[in-house]
């Protein structure tokens, strides 16, 4: 036998779930009390505003609305068969994990509805998707204390950097459909990193997994001149900005 498979986690021999989840709750306490950034209690909105007014305070300085959905790429799209499709987070964790298509879209999942930022300009609001959030994956893997990074990878060879700060505690999540529907290949599906409090850049289309590291290594649009970051609060678009 191979191991044990929990609620669609595969597991050896001898090691027990709930054990894994409180000590990764507690890790989850200390490395939020290490990253607390003002991107976890969003951005306040002002009382008393109608809807116009309310859709300007969520819209970034230097960005329009727009009712579209945008088609952008840095090359052609992949369509992965979803048999041949997996998910996996590694580096420095103490067990890296592996989930197959079933295994990942069986995890505990949820409707999300945010508002999202491209570098190019436009704002899209309400975008109503449905996935698992990047905290649910963490529970399967133990992060090592060093781990203060994250490097999404997708097919085609696409990397984006974050910090774990920007991705955890319910800021960022994998989904696999956009408003109700499957998530189209021209939109990033079978499955796309969604981090709402950044640029969409940083939302990896075609994502494949996820690699903890302890230092900041630039990705594809990053090493090309976009910013490092990327919050679109701060307008933080190219190097220097």
């Amino acid at each position: 036998m191979d191991g044990l498979r929990v609620g669609g986690y595969r597991r050896g021999v001898g090691h027990r779930l709930d054990t894994r989840l409180v000590g990764w709750r507690r890790t989850l306490r200390v490395m939020t009390e290490r990253f607390v950034t003002r991107g976890f209690v969003g951005r306040p909105r002002p009382d008393g505003e109608g809807t116009a007014g309310d859709a300007r305070s969520r819209t970034p300085p230097g960005q329009y609305l727009t009712t579209d959905f945008p088609v952008l790429s840095a090359g052609p799209t992949p369509r992965t068969p979803l048999d041949r499709w997996s998910f996996f987070i590694e580096g420095l964790v103490r067990e890296p994990m592996t989930w197959t298509w079933d295994e990942f879209t069986a995890l505990p999942a949820r409707d999300w509805t945010v508002d999202i930022s491209c570098v190019t300009k436009w704002t899209k609001l309400d975008m109503r998707w449905r996935g698992v959030s990047v905290d649910t994956l963490f529970e399967a893997v133990e992060l090592l204390p060093t781990a203060a990074f994250a490097i999404a990878s997708s097919d085609g060879g696409y990397t984006t950097n974050l910090p774990i700060s920007d991705i955890l505690n319910g800021q960022a999540f994998v989904a696999w459909e956009y408003d109700g529907k499957p998530l189209a290949p021209e939109h990033g599906g079978p499955a796309r990193l969604v981090v709402p409090g950044r640029y969409f850049w940083k939302s990896a289309k075609w994502v494949r997994g996820i690699r903890l590291l302890d230092r900041d290594v630039p990705g594809f649009w990053e090493g090309l001149g976009y910013h490092n970051r990327g919050d679109q609060w701060l307008e933080e678009r190219y190097s220097g900005d």
